[in-house]
């Protein structure tokens, strides 16, 4: 197990904090809610301590989380997401940030989609999503059970991995989103934010005028 360490002098422990900040004025972190964590070596990352104010997180309250091959040391500091955190990292070579938020939104139209996966069509912004090349191309998001244990999920996570964009949804549990630095992650993190928003707006539309 490791100590809770203080990073006070590393510039990405810094720079993760900035936007951790950023996120809870978005009201994306609610209640010491959601997980964010950047990669510090090939097979380690920093990681939020567990209920941690995200408006009041600092380079101190930042868990240095270390695997080899199936073997992840943590310490109970950290919330269980951390498994799903090293399941992105072994997958996904590109992935260096990972944040794990708890929008209004994403929770409420994770609920209303009882699909494994969703496809959205038609919006300019989906071009802003990785490896999407234009809105033309629909843009997958893989939704995943929360009744599931956290080892359960990271298995799934490493079996759907080739369904997998910038993003994964957890049913009722939150947005999942990663990049290749802090800065496309906050912008694959806005963009999917606002495909979810349009797309809650759009069934609260047509259920209104299905009603009226």
């Amino acid at each position: 197990m490791n100590a809770t360490t203080n990073h006070q002098l590393n510039p990405y422990a810094i720079q993760l904090c900035t936007l951790s900040r950023w996120i809870s004025a978005k009201q994306w972190a609610p209640a010491g809610s959601g997980n964010f964590s950047i990669r510090s070596a090939e097979q380690s990352c920093l990681m939020t301590t567990k209920g941690k104010d995200k408006g009041e997180l600092s380079p101190h309250d930042l868990v240095q989380i270390n695997w080899r091959n199936s073997e992840t040391e943590f310490s109970a500091t950290v919330a269980d997401s951390v498994l799903l955190h090293v399941a992105l990292y072994q997958t996904l070579s590109q992935a260096k940030v990972i944040l794990q938020t708890q929008s209004v939104a994403a929770n409420v139209w994770s609920r209303l989609i009882e699909a494994n996966n969703y496809l959205f069509s038609g919006y300019e912004l989906q071009s802003v999503i990785t490896n999407q090349l234009n809105q033309g191309q629909c843009c997958n998001l893989v939704i995943i059970d929360a009744n599931q244990s956290p080892a359960q999920q990271a298995a799934e996570v490493i079996r759907r991995a080739d369904e997998l964009t910038s993003a994964l949804l957890i049913r009722g549990h939150g947005l999942y989103v990663w990049g290749n630095s802090l800065e496309q992650t906050k912008q694959q993190l806005e963009a999917w934010e606002f495909l979810i928003n349009c797309e809650l707006e759009s069934m609260k539309i047509n259920g209104l005028r299905q009603s009226s």
